[in-house]
């Protein structure tokens, strides 16, 4: 038996990175899942996990509608929700931030995850409850240089998760944050099943880049029943980014 048997798992940014490596390990420990991308590469992750494409803008509320009822039409249920759709935006100081390029940042990075959580916790609850998984990041921490923008949006997740995670507690959803450090993803120019080159080496005390997989696999621990006791968490997957 899988760590997720007989749950209906819904994963935005299923085309590629994080998302891509979720649901192909949620399907392998027993999930149903449902990938949902904007890209059109969430076909791809449905058949490689046997699971059901959307075609899902996070940013959205009638897409995101669209998305849960999928799950719980096709399924029957939803029990694990892994908000993950994301990108950086451009490099730069503030300052240089175009505001409509502010807006659509903090719109599929902030406004994705609120929409996931309003119309994916109904859904929880009316099947006994689940756990929401969101993705947030280690410039939700401590911030990066020359992405502020992304940093406000990844903070404010951690912030929204929190909350969610109090609103919920005493009505079976959990909700919790992974936040991932330098990770080679398509933010890094990381194409799905691709290895970063030798001499790039990224300024974490690991000194390497974290593999979507590994992200993954924290995303896992946080959908599964071994983390029934865990809620209003944001976790560093960071190889000690945030400890430094």
């Amino acid at each position: 038996m899988g760590r997720l048997a007989g749950k209906v798992a819904v994963v935005t940014g299923a085309g590629s990175g994080i998302g891509r490596a979720a649901a192909v390990l949620f399907a392998r420990e027993g999930a149903k899942v449902v990938c949902a991308d904007v890209s059109g590469r969430e076909k791809e992750a449905a058949e490689e996990t046997g699971g059901v494409a959307v075609h899902t803008d996070v940013a959205n509320s009638a897409d995101v509608a669209h998305m849960i009822a999928t799950a719980v039409g096709e399924f029957g249920r939803l029990d694990v929700l892994f908000n993950n759709a994301g990108f950086g935006g451009p490099r730069g100081p503030v300052t240089e931030l175009d505001e409509d390029t502010f807006d659509t940042v903090i719109a599929v990075n902030l406004k994705g995850v609120f929409l996931g959580m309003k119309h994916g916790i109904p859904a929880m609850l009316e099947g006994g409850g689940g756990s929401v998984i969101n993705t947030a990041s280690a410039s939700a921490l401590v911030g990066w240089k020359g992405l502020a923008g992304y940093a406000a949006a990844k903070g404010g997740v951690v912030q929204l998760t929190k909350s969610a995670a109090l609103d919920f507690a005493k009505k079976g959803v959990r909700v919790n944050a992974i936040c991932p450090g330098m990770t080679w993803t398509g933010l890094a120019d990381g194409e799905v099943g691709s290895a970063p080159p030798p001499d790039l080496i990224p300024p974490q005390p690991m000194a390497r880049w974290g593999m979507p997989g590994e992200l993954a696999a924290a995303a896992l621990f946080l959908a599964s029943d071994e983390s029934s006791f865990v809620t209003g968490t944001a976790i560093p997957v960071d190889g000690g980014y945030v400890a430094r």
